[in-house]
């Protein structure tokens, strides 16, 4: 099979679309890959240095606060969709495939016009432009939530769930031992996105002293960026502080809880696995779908939602006490978030290509 697949901006886009791309490896191993991202985010390092052929074409999303200046991006997307035809028709794949970010919508324009299949991922509750658009033509639209059923077309939606799931009940355990944590207490483990959050890091530097000497154990994953920042903080032995972990989903395996934003990614890791969860939206992003991602779960009792204004030292503490105190309410909410979890999503997803490519 040749496959053209389509992501960009963020991890959350990104790593799904990865997860599909190893499925299909996984099942046809003859397969050629060409994927197509921006030229100045995330996927421009991440994918080559994965030994995967890429093409970065000019794009921005449009701006909400500044009109005007969406006449630019208008034109970037005419070009856009002219750079893209040419690619597609040079690679010549039997499907496009799309995970997110604004550069999905021209590239898989140009693939409809061109005839090709079609197929796009959404990973959160709420579709962003780019999939809304898409859906509109795309053969296939797989979710990964199921309140997303809802707002595409019902004759092309499925329910897969987010393909990173499936990876995380593959990938082997990471022990809290080699970090150094006693293996009999509990890992609570802090983070904030794989970057870090410029508005989250104070908050965090005033929690951390609350946690020394606490009965568990805590590691605050802070982002390259700020892991400066906490170097004057003095904690306890059952406290660390790194600025990164390539191989966090494998340590989330013997973590009893997890502190962290409602990213797409997130969710399907989770719920994947049944890890407790107190999730802190952030209010920045489009459409304010990660309260929306959230919200899901914790509409079913899969997890705590605390936002990042009433984010606070007390505030945190007391949930993950009461959290680690009460052992009905907290083996419910793990067994409520497993429900949610979809452990052969990429799998799914797979199938759904097998359908529209024939």
């Amino acid at each position: 099979m040749r496959v053209i697949v389509v992501a960009g901006g963020t991890g959350g886009h990104i790593y799904p679309a990865i997860a599909i791309i190893n499925k299909i490896k996984e099942e046809e191993k003859d397969s050629k890959f060409l994927y197509i991202g921006t030229t100045d985010r995330m996927e421009k390092d991440i994918i080559p240095k994965l030994g995967i052929d890429f093409v970065g074409i000019e794009m921005e999303g449009l701006n909400r606060k500044n009109l005007v200046s969406n006449f630019s991006v208008l034109n970037k997307f005419r070009l856009a969709i002219k750079k893209a035809t040419f690619e597609i028709k040079k690679f010549n794949p039997d499907i496009v495939i799309g995970a997110g970010g604004y550069i999905t919508a021209p590239v898989l324009y140009a693939a409809h016009k061109l005839k090709i299949p079609t197929l796009i991922h959404e990973q959160n509750s709420i579709p962003g432009v780019s999939n809304k658009f898409i859906g509109n033509f795309a053969e296939r639209v797989c979710v990964s939530l199921p309140n997303s059923l809802k707002l595409f077309p019902k004759d092309k939606v499925v329910y897969t769930g987010n393909p990173r799931s499936e990876e995380i009940i593959k990938v082997e355990k990471v022990m809290k031992s080699t970090l150094g944590f006693d293996s009999n207490k509990k890992l609570v483990i802090i983070v904030m996105g794989s970057l870090g959050s410029t508005t989250m890091t104070q908050k965090i530097k005033e929690l951390i002293p609350g946690f020394n000497n606490k009965n568990y154990q805590v590691l605050v994953i802070t982002g390259n960026k700020y892991y400066d920042e906490y170097k004057d903080i003095e904690v306890t032995s059952n406290v660390k502080m790194v600025p990164f972990m390539d191989n966090l989903i494998n340590l989330m395996k013997d973590a009893d809880l997890l502190v962290s934003r409602a990213g797409a990614s997130t969710i399907a890791e989770i719920t994947a696995i049944g890890l407790p969860a107190i999730l802190v939206p952030s209010p920045y992003v489009t459409n304010n779908h990660q309260y929306k991602n959230a919200k899901e779960l914790e509409d079913v009792g899969a997890c705590r939602i605390v936002s990042e204004e009433d984010f606070s030292r007390e505030k945190i503490i007391k949930e993950i006490d009461k959290l680690f105190d009460e052992k009905e309410a907290y083996d419910l909410m793990s067994s409520n978030s497993r429900k949610l979890g979809i452990d052969d999503s990429a799998t799914r997803i797979y199938n759904e290509i097998k359908k529209i490519t024939g």
